[in-house]
């Protein structure tokens, strides 16, 4: 497996579909980097040369990826919540964000909720 960002990329894969992958990366971004590496996208990962690698290497360096972003996240969710805004308060309480409806579809963000008292 290669390495790229602290992350083992799988070597049978396409190198485009490889890079996703990365937290951070996504399809657009890929393209991006590959166009911006001089890297063919059809690629697989094996076959890359060291210096391909480097190059591709250089070119994440630009982004934010992986535990930083992560972190990133985290503490934009924790001032969300700390400031008791509409959307932190949301978080805190497990609820969907971004005005989804709670009356029917919800159960993935709230989670199953069993009941103590039983109806007769």
């Amino acid at each position: 497996m290669a390495r790229i960002a602290g992350v083992d990329i799988p070597r049978d894969k396409r190198v485009i579909v490889s890079l996703t992958y990365i937290y951070g990366i996504g399809p657009s971004r890929a393209k991006q980097i590959l166009k911006n590496a001089d890297v063919s996208e059809e690629k697989r990962v094996k076959t890359l040369s060291e210096d391909e690698l480097n190059r591709i290497r250089a070119e994440m360096t630009n982004f934010t990826l992986e535990g930083d972003l992560r972190r990133e996240v985290t503490l934009n969710i924790k001032r969300l919540m700390e400031i008791g805004s509409y959307r932190g308060i949301r978080h805190r309480k497990g609820l969907p964000v971004r005005g989804q409806n709670t009356r029917n579809n919800a159960l993935t963000r709230k989670g199953r909720k069993s009941s103590s008292v039983r109806k007769k």
